[in-house]
């Protein structure tokens, strides 16, 4: 029998916004696809965002020069020479590499975390980076315990780790943040390294970041530091990931 004419009319407005929906998911799955499609980092060194003096409440603008235009130039410029070498392809992201660097040669390795490792760097610090609020507030807390509770971690992170290397914010593979430290250029990325999960914020600890100002204090270079990060960066990162 065919059917009614009402009937016919409410099957066709439950089609019509079931595709109504259907397009609403997908025009969102494609917005969250061209997020994640800007986070990829590449093989060449991009520019500062801020000028190099631009983070005096923390870092004076004589390391940022240097720090930026020597230190992060040069694994710049050997990471490339590696994967020249190796045969790596850079026009995919630096991040598939450094998944299987257990792969790779020692210069790829070192090289290829200092660059992955200062590009992140210098888009988690702004001279207005915003107040911690949102998701990743509401993370942090139920992860450890208070904002308060957080920074102490990561400091503490930061200055147990002997030597040279790297205090981290992560997200695990259950999405849940961690925190820890890294060795020499090592990152959470990479499949050698002793912590593993995808990077939110890294914090710099090798004494070329911090020694001009803070010579060997490094707690008090950490305590600075929180004052330029840019959590209104860090939160679009962070929902990227979860």
């Amino acid at each position: 029998m065919a059917p009614s004419r009402r009937e016919f009319l409410v099957t066709s407005a439950k089609a019509g916004l079931g595709l109504a929906i259907g397009s609403s998911l997908a025009s969102c799955a494609g917005a969250q696809k061209a997020l994640v499609l800007k986070e990829p980092t590449g093989y060449k060194q991009e520019p500062l965002h801020y000028a190099y003096n631009a983070l005096e409440a923390a870092i004076d603008a004589r390391t940022m020069e240097l720090h930026y235009s020597k230190h992060a130039a040069a694994y710049a410029n050997n990471l490339n020479d590696a994967a020249k070498a190796e045969g790596v392809d850079t026009s995919k992201p630096l991040e598939d590499a450094l998944r299987n660097v257990s792969k790779r040669s020692a210069k790829f390795r070192n090289n290829g975390g200092g660059h992955y490792n200062h590009e992140l760097y210098w888009k988690t610090m702004s001279p207005a980076g915003g107040t911690l609020d949102g998701p990743l507030a509401s993370a942090i807390t139920a992860s450890f315990g208070s904002d308060e509770a957080f920074r102490k971690q990561f400091a503490d992170a930061g200055t147990g780790r002997f030597g040279s290397g790297w205090a981290w914010l992560y997200v695990d593979n259950d999405k849940k943040l961690r925190i820890g430290s890294t060795p020499n250029q090592d990152n959470p990325l990479m499949d050698v390294a002793e912590i593993h999960g995808q990077p939110l914020l890294g914090l710099d600890v090798w004494e070329h970041a911090y020694y001009l100002r803070y010579q060997n204090k490094r707690a008090d270079y950490i305590a600075n530091w929180w004052k330029v990060v840019n959590w209104n960066y860090l939160q679009q990162r962070y929902q990227n990931f979860v």
